[in-house]
């Protein structure tokens, strides 16, 4: 199943813009100027959000947060708007942050498939984006980056320009790469096998690299962390004097980086090499920001499955979080 979702994933992309185009139809504009945005979520409808926050931080005429937790900060209020972003619906860290969102006077927007989100939505008679439901969350990132995108565009907020056509053309072009990330995720994989993985990118990618690494701890079930190129320079780099041979590290670039940090990251591999630890380079398609940070989750999602065969695991199993979610659910 989660194989097919992989190759799904520019499907996944051209289905959500034609449900944002859906949700543009019915759009009702926000009844006040929106001063800010948080984008609340998390694990596999969170990301979308950190990715879009991401790609909007050239061209926001507001600040964009993305809030993983139970509250929001305390200045939200009316002159907020909140996306809500839970793909069960039934999210209780966004439920409760919904909550809070709501007794603040917050303007409020959802994307999900269902659940209590979803009634909310209607009952409240809020913007909503409804998504194909019955899926691992994880799998339907397509749906949900392209919807927050197109929320953020419809109200306002300062979505990329073109983001529609870069999106368009991003469904192409992974199409016809989808045999060179198979192949480039078998490289990958023999570099990354029987590791703990650290996976880097540079301010404006550094959501990809947390995708990356969610991937990897998901349908991997490996271990590992990701951090962002400046700020790791400025202490994570010292750590890797205890490095070898059990751990390895990604560098994600992108031709959008900022020539510095595109420096930081060419002298941090071999930095990070010498220590004997293995390290693997890897280089955005795309034309845009938006078709560099699709195609880099597309190959991340290809390694993720590859090493998930190789580690002899399933890619399904989320066991761990079942369990944790019904121990809370007793609590």
């Amino acid at each position: 199943m989660m194989l097919q979702l992989i190759k799904d994933f520019p499907q996944h992309i051209a289905d959500s813009l034609k449900i944002a185009e859906g949700v543009a139809k019915v759009w009702k504009d926000v009844p006040r100027p929106v001063a800010q945005v948080v984008v609340t979520g998390l694990g596999g409808s969170g990301i979308g959000g950190t990715v879009a926050a991401d790609l909007c931080a050239a061209t926001a005429k507001v600040p964009i947060v993305v809030n993983k937790g139970y509250a929001l900060p305390n200045w939200v209020g009316p002159n907020t708007l909140v996306v809500a972003c839970s793909y069960s619906g039934n999210t209780e860290e966004t439920l409760s942050a919904l909550q809070q969102a709501v007794a603040a006077g917050c303007m409020v927007s959802a994307i999900t498939s269902g659940g209590e989100l979803k009634r909310q939505a209607e009952a409240n008679a809020w913007n909503v984006s409804v998504v194909p439901g019955g899926n691992p969350p994880r799998s339907m990132f397509g749906y949900a980056v392209i919807q927050i995108l197109a929320h953020l565009d419809l109200a306002g907020a300062g979505a990329p320009a073109g983001w529609q056509a870069q999106a368009h053309q991003a469904v192409k072009d992974l199409i016809a790469r989808r045999d060179i990330h198979l192949r480039e995720a078998e490289a990958i994989s023999d570099t990354l096998e029987g590791t703990a993985v650290a996976v880097y990118a540079a301010t404006g990618m550094a959501g990809v690299a947390t995708r990356w690494r969610q991937q990897l701890n998901e349908n991997s079930k490996m271990p590992g962390w990701d951090a962002e190129v400046p700020e790791m320079n400025h202490n994570e780099m010292v750590g890797w004097a205890g490095g070898g041979a059990r751990f390895s590290a990604v560098f994600l670039h992108s031709a959008f980086d900022a020539p510095r940090n595109r420096m930081r990251m060419e002298l941090n591999a071999p930095a990070v090499r010498a220590h004997g630890t293995h390290v693997a380079e890897l280089h955005a398609h795309g034309a845009s920001p938006l078709e560099q940070a699709l195609d880099l989750v597309a190959l991340g999602d290809w390694v993720s499955y590859v090493l998930s065969e190789r580690n002899a695991v399933d890619i399904m199993d989320i066991k761990v979080i079942d369990d944790l979610k019904d121990a809370l659910g007793k609590a």
